[in-house]
């Protein structure tokens, strides 16, 4: 009986010690919540840097890593930092990855992190001899360069160049191809500027609505993760991309200079083709969110102030802000009223 006693002892603390060990070579894993818009957020400044440095267009390098890494949720990017997707070759005498691809147990390279993976990604554009041809291309002609890469071999799926020229346009990417500037010498064409000669002072309808100041103008330096200047009149609001109207302008002119297609910017801000614009009016570039960003999860209403007014001033969408504060269409907020913009009201209050 003792015997038994013992053997079932020693099984029992065999089976804590083997359940409380740590997992070896873990992997944290990615939020399935990760959206491109989160994706666009944390890597954009270092794909516009890198097609500053390279060349390589920044509408590009977003694309590819968003459709090689999904969203950087992929096994490849969450344990090799590779969201590129980039093999191992001859060349490569970094550390290695093995992973299963086109064929079981192939060799891709592996980065200390992400930076490092998109810093590689452009020289391995920049230095191969099968996508020289692509440095020919106008750096803002997208299309060509996704067409390319196909052409070119750089992914065996036939649909690929449709498949990121349908990420670079329904996300906008192009705007970061906007202000190119290569470091070595080329004899490309430079891109088609989009500053105006206008004042950028603040004007009385932009400080009311207490809405991000774009980050100020930094010189480009050395360091990796800089943050970059962005274009002069585009601020982001909610996350959302915008501009404020100056004089004289029309959803047409709008539409022209930041390549957006008019019934895009119609149906973003919740106009008709025939609505006028107002100078200082706020005018999303992107389709606007459902709801409000951390720390602004209420509004009080002020004496004429309509909700739609609201809406624009949050980036939230008409619809979605009428729906969290059980507002029917046509109904407008009264002086002093509390406006939700995160969480649905109550159905006390």
């Amino acid at each position: 009986m003792a015997g038994r006693t013992i053997i079932l002892l020693q099984i029992s603390v065999t089976f804590l010690l083997f359940a409380c060990r740590p997992a070896r070579h873990a992997v944290t894993p990615v939020s399935v919540s990760v959206t491109a818009e989160d994706y666009i957020n944390k890597y954009k400044d270092l794909a516009v840097m890198e097609m500053k440095r390279t060349g390589v267009p920044a509408s590009i390098t977003l694309a590819q890593g968003m459709v090689e890494s999904n969203y950087g949720r992929s096994t490849l990017a969450r344990s090799a930092n590779n969201h590129f997707g980039i093999k191992c070759h001859s060349i490569w005498k970094g550390q290695r990855f093995i992973h299963h691809d086109d064929r079981r147990n192939e060799c891709f390279r592996k980065y200390a992190n992400v930076e490092d993976s998109f810093r590689d990604h452009s020289d391995f554009l920049r230095s191969g001899s099968r996508y020289s041809f692509l440095f020919d291309l106008n750096p803002s002609d997208y299309k060509g360069w996704a067409h390319g890469l196909k052409k070119a071999g750089y992914a065996t799926n036939p649909d690929y160049a449709n498949m990121l020229i349908r990420k670079i346009e329904e996300h906008n990417l192009y705007y970061y191809d906007r202000d190119y500037r290569a470091s070595s010498s080329t004899s490309r064409p430079a891109p088609i500027s989009t500053s105006t000669s206008s004042s950028n002072q603040t004007t009385k309808a932009e400080a009311d609505t207490n809405i991000k100041e774009p980050s100020p103008a930094i010189e480009e330096t050395s360091s990796f993760g800089a943050v970059l200047a962005r274009a002069s009149r585009i601020m982001t609001n909610n996350g959302v991309q915008y501009v404020i109207v100056k004089d004289g302008e029309k959803i047409d002119d709008i539409a022209r200079e930041f390549k957006v297609l008019k019934w895009e910017i119609v149906r973003y801000n919740e106009l008709t083709d025939k609505s006028d614009l107002i100078p200082g009016q706020i005018l999303y570039l992107q389709a606007k969110k459902d709801r409000s960003e951390t720390g602004a999860e209420f509004h009080i209403a002020r004496e004429g102030e309509t909700i739609y007014m609201i809406s624009q001033k949050y980036g939230i969408r008409l619809k979605s802000l009428l729906d969290l504060n059980r507002m029917q269409a046509g109904e407008e907020p009264s002086a002093g009223q509390k406006i939700w913009l995160k969480d649905l009201k109550p159905v006390d209050q």
